[in-house]
């Protein structure tokens, strides 16, 4: 304790003496990770389905920051999610490329159900192509990124958007329990749940309708690039591949704030995604006839950049803004199956022979056969500071709460969370949402983290919060 104190401490005595001197340089690329293989297998649902052609160009967004002292790259990446090893293989690589250490790269998702598959979750595998792919464009991104270094300034915005996001989880009443995919009376809460009224008693939890946003311009006032963040699952409803709304918004950002006499670095706008595991933009509390549960992709994207340009205009800037980032590594268990459930499961999957599974009840018997081969991993935590403006990042679907809960208790003044950084690890319900079941709890790769999971991803973020900012959590 002692020891943590003192770097504490110095730590704070060096930030204020460096803000002086600093000059802060960033770089932005987007470089497209489009498939070029089809057709290509498509991650997002239960069970495996793919894609034909490419209906909306999918890219990876880049940022690189440099303060003089250290050098951080950021990189959205439109595709549901991307495992921690691959992850790690493409830090590695691009550190070589570009000198960056690799765990100063914070890589992330936009959570689109519309892109290819990286990952292997629920009935669908990581598609063979398009992993090694991807893996070099997204190092071409950070390369791109650092090679667009140039003095700039950063400030921060935040607007409420509460008409574009909603609670999804809603808790049944206590005679409509439904059942597990193991047979059990266990679904006390579950997604969607709201649109029959008379199913439930009402939401599981809150909604954070925060839409974030740090912006960097050159000394001179051009826009270099827009980081957003706002907590909402994903549109839906579109044909693969495709962006989604992360990347309509983008568009629409880029085109009201790009431009300008420097084409050859031009403006990119990054839509992250924020704690969105029990959220969605559907609005149960209120009838389906209401406006903001009647939007389409198009009006919805551009009625959250309208919020976005709205609130960027006020932003101030700091060109002295200094840069400290942090990572932590924490050993978790997955939740394995019983003997009973084991054998289950083991039936099923030894039916299945080498089909994928078609059903429900299949893709989680052949998640038990994984769970149980696991037994534990690791998950990748970050803080990074920027001047005063923090990021947060979890590895998994996150719920609201947790988001808000890293929020409220920062120590820096502005802090964005980014959910599904440095890995997809599954959904991570607060310990008092296992006991409702549903969905977000059933084990799985994609839901399979130790209960006390949340808690612990939790503190870390606001510990290393606190090591980034020398300052004490709120």
């Amino acid at each position: 304790m002692k020891w943590s104190i003192a770097v504490t401490f110095l730590g704070s005595v060096f930030f204020v003496q460096a803000a002086a001197q600093a000059e802060l340089k960033v770089g932005a690329a987007a470089v497209d990770v489009s498939p070029v293989e089809l057709p290509v297998l498509i991650n997002g649902g239960m069970t495996s389905r793919s894609a034909d052609k490419v209906t909306s160009p999918i890219y990876a967004r880049a940022l690189v920051l440099d303060d003089g002292r250290q050098r951080v790259a950021i990189v959205v990446v439109d595709s549901c999610m991307m495992p921690r090893d691959f992850l790690d293989e493409v830090k590695q690589l691009a550190s070589q490329r570009t000198g960056i250490r690799p765990d100063r790269m914070l890589m992330s998702v936009t959570h689109t159900h519309s892109a290819p598959s990286v990952a292997g979750a629920l009935g669908t595998d990581a598609d063979p192509s398009y992993v090694p792919y991807l893996r070099g464009k997204l190092v071409e991104a950070i390369a791109a990124a650092a090679a667009n270094l140039e003095p700039a300034q950063v400030g921060w915005a935040s607007a409420d958007a509460a008409a574009y996001t909603a609670l999804r989880r809603w808790i049944r009443r206590p005679d409509r329990i439904a059942e597990d995919p193991f047979g059990n009376p266990t679904v006390r809460a579950n997604m969607h749940a709201g649109k029959n009224w008379d199913d439930v008693t009402g939401e599981s939890g809150p909604e954070d309708p925060e839409l974030s946003l740090i912006a960097f311009q050159s000394l001179d006032g051009r826009p270099i690039a827009l980081l957003a963040n706002f907590s909402m699952h994903y549109f839906s409803g579109v044909q693969p591949v495709n962006p989604d709304y992360f990347g309509l918004f983008c568009g629409m950002i880029e085109k009201a704030l790009g431009g300008g006499d420097r084409q050859d670095r031009p403006f990119v706008a990054i839509m992250s995604h924020g704690p969105s595991g029990d959220i969605w933009r559907r609005d149960y509390t209120k009838p389906a006839s209401a406006p903001e549960n009647n939007y389409t992709l198009e009006t919805y994207s551009r009625g959250l950049a309208d919020i976005a340009l709205a609130a960027y205009r006020g932003i101030q800037y700091d060109r002295y803004a200094t840069l400290a980032m942090a990572e932590a590594r924490i050993p978790l268990k997955y939740r394995v199956p019983d003997k009973q459930r084991l054998e289950w499961a083991q039936r099923i999957v030894e039916a299945m022979g080498d089909r994928p599974p078609k059903t429900t009840a299949e893709v989680y018997a052949r998640e038990q056969i994984f769970l149980q081969e696991r037994q534990s991993t690791k998950v990748v935590v970050q803080a990074l500071r920027i001047g005063q403006i923090g990021i947060a990042t979890t590895p998994t679907e996150t719920y609201a709460l947790t988001g808000l809960k890293i929020k409220l208790q920062s120590p820096l003044s502005g802090t964005m969370v980014i959910e599904l950084a440095n890995g997809g690890d599954g959904y991570i319900p607060p310990p008092e949402q296992h006991v409702l079941g549903g969905y977000n709890t059933w084990p799985a790769r994609s839901a399979g983290l130790e209960v006390a999971a949340e808690p612990k991803i939790t503190e870390t973020a606001l510990e290393l919060l606190e090591q980034v900012s020398g300052k004490p959590r709120r």
